[in-house]
């Protein structure tokens, strides 16, 4: 079954390269959607409709970049980017919710935002992060899945290689020369939660391509049978 998964869109440069890695996870199979978090609403009707409409066209801006004009475009209200979209994701059923990188951080290096890192410390769904302007890599090419797997579940492996299976990509344990990186949650995390280790942090902090976190327990099941090198 397609993994559901929600790309977190409001029309800033970092979550076009959340677009980006929502691309590369579709060529696998996800089944995409995209959501935006407004955060209040007004309490005159022609404001709220205004804004409505806004929030309308700025998914609408985020589709015809994906390329993709059916794509389903959802908008949440909440207080909060991560409780919003984590609140959703319980809704829909969904199994991964992308972002893009801090709007702080370095061309081609990876930072959790702050509504990434709400849902890693035991949200209930997988989390991907694109690195920095990864919107401008024109030619994005899986040729090989890195995995992290060291005090973590066999969640991360299943996922590399289903992953690898549909993009015709390779899977390693190595952290050098990798198009994505794939980590587990830790081995005491609760079933079905997102909880990494120290070392998981380190290599999300110095990643330099796409990283996607598990729950534990729970592997993306993308495919299977691929050879471990």
């Amino acid at each position: 079954m397609a993994p559901k998964t929600i790309v977190s869109y409001d029309d800033t440069l970092n979550d076009h390269d959340a677009l980006a890695l929502g691309r590369v996870l579709a060529e696998a199979g996800a089944e995409l959607q995209l959501a935006y978090v407004r955060h209040t609403t007004q309490s005159q009707r022609s404001r709220e409709e205004l804004e409505e409409h806004e929030a309308e066209a700025l998914l609408e801006r985020g589709a015809r970049w994906l390329g993709d004009l059916d794509v389903t475009r959802r908008v949440v209200v909440s207080a909060s980017t991560g409780e919003g979209l984590g609140w959703l994701a319980q809704q829909e059923q969904a199994d991964i919710i992308v972002f893009g990188s801090d709007y702080r951080t370095a061309a081609s290096h990876v930072q959790t935002g702050r509504s990434a890192q709400r849902l890693i410390e035991g949200g209930r769904t997988a989390i991907a992060i694109a690195p920095a302007n990864y919107r401008s890599n024109r030619d994005i090419n899986i040729r090989w899945v890195g995995v992290l797997e060291h005090g973590t579940d066999q969640a991360a492996r299943q996922t590399a290689q289903g992953l690898a299976e549909h993009l015709g990509a390779r899977v390693t344990t190595s952290r050098t020369g990798i198009d994505l990186l794939i980590v587990g949650s830790r081995q005491e995390a609760p079933a079905g939660r997102v909880m990494i280790t120290a070392q998981a942090e380190y290599a999300i902090e110095t990643a330099t391509c796409p990283v996607l976190i598990v729950a534990a327990g729970v592997p993306l099941e993308f495919g299977s049978r691929i050879v471990v090198y």
